[in-house]
């Protein structure tokens, strides 16, 4: 199967930054933060109670725009071809309910030291609505090649490769692994607190 021709595709990313934002938002009404925060102690059981809650933290959504081709050689002669425009998401975050008691260290007066896991990527999915063939053809002098059914599948395989490895030269993670910090930060600043962060790296 021959590589997709690399003069074919372009990518189109943004960050949407809305789930984020209101995120941050449902954090800081007024009431909930006053129930949730509103302790006359802090320590590290405290935070990291605090910190799980906000589970697996989706700070960064990527979408981007490939179109995929492949080519298939036929037995004895002649080839198949398919174009495939896709549309692609991925989602990065950092998954906070795998965080532990040791990874928070209290280094001062209503200061805490959070050790937080590596961003990763959470999902890669193509977007359907706006995922379609392009163009499919059979070398016209080889009508008698059946189409491969398959296809269509292998580009879609493809094009979800070619989504994740873009999302992440694009450096999806380590702008996931930098909001998750901010949004913790700003959780903890609604009680008083303050954070300073390291990261654990992958196992």
């Amino acid at each position: 199967m021959a590589e997709p021709d690399a003069s074919k595709w372009k990518i189109a990313a943004f960050v949407s930054a809305f789930a984020f934002l209101a995120l941050l938002a449902s954090i800081f009404i007024a009431g909930r933060v006053r129930a949730l925060f509103g302790l006359r102690s802090l320590n590290s059981a405290t935070i990291i109670t605090r910190v799980q809650s906000l589970k697996q933290l989706v700070t960064v959504r990527y979408s981007i725009e490939r179109v995929v081709g492949l080519r298939e050689p036929k037995v004895p002669l002649g080839e198949e071809s398919i174009l495939l425009m896709v549309e692609g998401e991925a989602l990065a975050g950092v998954d906070l309910e795998t965080m532990r008691a040791r990874d928070i260290a209290h280094s001062g007066n209503r200061k805490f030291l959070i050790t937080l896991p590596s961003a990763r990527l959470f999902d890669v999915f193509l977007n359907e609505k706006e995922t379609k063939v392009w163009d499919r053809q059979v070398t016209w002098w080889t009508p008698w090649v059946p189409p491969d059914p398959d296809l269509e599948h292998k580009a879609r395989l493809q094009g979800l490769d070619d989504v994740r490895n873009a999302a992440l030269k694009m450096g999806i993670l380590d702008e996931a692994q930098k909001n998750a910090q901010t949004a913790i930060r700003d959780l903890l600043a609604g009680f008083g607190a303050q954070a300073d962060f390291k990261t654990r790296p992958l196992d």
